[in-house]
Formats: C-alpha cells, sequence, structure tokens
C-alpha cells in the first residue's frame, strides 16, 4: 500500500511545504492519468520526481503549471489555491515551468529572449511608446540590465547576442533556466533538464541549479530519468507509479526501496533483490 504525504515522519525533512498537491484526478480520453496523486513539495529543497514512463510525472507538472485543468483534486502554492488558474497568473505568483524540450525564440538573442520575460512592459502597449517614450526605455534599461545580470551569473555573456537557434541542447537548458530567473520565482519545475545535455554542460547546470538553491532560496521539483543527477542532486526524492504517490525518502533510502524496484523493474526482480 502506497505512503501518502500525510503519514510520512520528519525523516524526509521539516521544510514549510511550499507546493501541496491534493487528490489530482486527470483523464485523457479512457485513460487515467493522474489517479488521486498527492504530494508536498517543502520550501527551500531540490525535489525529485522520478516514476517510469506513464506515471503521471510530467502531467503533474501540466496540472500544477496551469497548462491542463484536473476532473478532481486541488494545487496550493504558498498556502494559496491555485486550482485551475491560467499558466499566466500562475506564473504571475512566482511558479515557473520548463520543458523537457526547450522552447526559445528561435530568431531571437539569448539577451532578447531573456527581455521578453518580465510581465507589464509599457513597450507591449502601442499608446505607451508614442506618449511615455521615457518610461518605455527606462523599463527596457532596466530589464537589459537584470537579463545581463542574469547571464553573468549562469556564465552565458559570451552568448547574448547569439540567435537562440544556434545553441547546443545544453546551452537552450541553460537558455530555459535563466529565463527562469527573469521572473524571480518562487518555484521552479524543471521536466528533464538532463535529456540530451552533454556531461559538461550538465555539470554546469547541476552547479547552477545548486547555487540558486543555496543563495537565492529557490525551490526546486525535477523530473528526472538519469538517476546519477537525482540522487546527487535531489532531497528528498518523490516516486509516482501509475498516476499516485508511491514513497518518498532521502535518495538512497529511495534506491533500495522495494516498492520502487517493483515499479520501474517489476515484481519478479524486487523479491530477487530482497
Amino acid at each position: 500500500m502506497a505512503t501518502t504525504p500525510s503519514e510520512m515522519t520528519d525523516d524526509v525533512g521539516e521544510a514549510t511545504p511550499l507546493l501541496e498537491v491534493s487528490n489530482l484526478v486527470m483523464d485523457f480520453g479512457g485513460l487515467r492519468a493522474l489517479d488521486a496523486a498527492t504530494l508536498k513539495v517543502g520550501q527551500g529543497t531540490i525535489t525529485g520526481l522520478i516514476g517510469p514512463n506513464g506515471a503521471g510525472k510530467t502531467t503533474l507538472f501540466n496540472v500544477v503549471a496551469g497548462y491542463h485543468e484536473p476532473r478532481a483534486g486541488r494545487v496550493y502554492l504558498d498556502g494559496e489555491d491555485i486550482t485551475g488558474l491560467p499558466p499566466h497568473r500562475i506564473f504571475a505568483r512566482g511558479l515557473c515551468r520548463t520543458f523537457q524540450i526547450p522552447r526559445e525564440h528561435a530568431s531571437m538573442s539569448v539577451l532578447e529572449n531573456l527581455m521578453l520575460v518580465p510581465r507589464g512592459q509599457a513597450g507591449e502597449r502601442f499608446f505607451a511608446n508614442l506618449l511615455r517614450p521615457g518610461l518605455v526605455r527606462e523599463q527596457e534599461a532596466a530589464h537589459r540590465q537584470h537579463a545581463e545580470e542574469v547571464l553573468a551569473f549562469l556564465d552565458l555573456s559570451h552568448l547574448a547576442h547569439e540567435y537562440a537557434r544556434n545553441l547546443s541542447g545544453g546551452q537552450k537548458k541553460l537558455l530555459e533556466l535563466a529565463r527562469t530567473l527573469m521572473a524571480d520565482p518562487k518555484l521552479v519545475l524543471l521536466d528533464e533538464p538532463g535529456a540530451g545535455v552533454n556531461p559538461t554542460l550538465m555539470g554546469r547546470l547541476k552547479e547552477n541549479i545548486e547555487r540558486l538553491n543555496r543563495e537565492r532560496g529557490i525551490t526546486f521539483l525535477i523530473i528526472e530519468h538519469d538517476m546519477d543527477l537525482v540522487m546527487s542532486l535531489c532531497d528528498p526524492v518523490i516516486v509516482m507509479s501509475e498516476g499516485r504517490y508511491l514513497m518518498e525518502g532521502p535518495p538512497e533510502a529511495v534506491r533500495r526501496d522495494a516498492r520502487v524496484l517493483e515499479a520501474y523493474l517489476g515484481g519478479q526482480y524486487a523479491a530477487a533483490e530482497g
């Protein structure tokens, strides 16, 4: 029987929940992708979310970030019910989501990709450019400075004026992370940051995540299939299976748990390992 988050002890930490997901149900036609999925993400943690293909991990991300409205259940961010809000309103509350396949603006420079992120820019309104050009210039200068600071923080300044379409896969993952920082997020959902990234850039991405968590207090929830990355970066690790919460704990405890082995490899293998 799966353990629910409310039944967990403090063995996985005493961090205040920043994200709470309660009994989420999501169907696609006759397929139940989330089946009363319930979990918590502690504030200030780097939490891993793992599970076999089809476990419901990406669907959960999409529901939390507002891309899908659940059939049932609730989502709370920092104690506020955000269930069913559109993505832009959830984004404005400090939750950012990246994608396994980066969604950069290919024909714009890296710097321009970042400067697009801040909401409510005066320059987006036609008449503001005519009637308040000073305000438009002032905001643009501030956003440029912020973008340059973010690029410097992530050691991407040398790519500031490169077209985004020319970046490598790993560089695009770093650009995705940089774009989230332009929003000063509370919580970042990272969907397979290690996919298609060479070991050198993966090392940089890992270091940046750890630094952002340590120095800026940003909370991360990370879907990742690279178990070496999960075990070295995330604590705690949450496991999903068949659309439901299965268990969570420190990385090594999760790696050895019979329920996890069964979910990934089948009961016969788990029994042999036991």
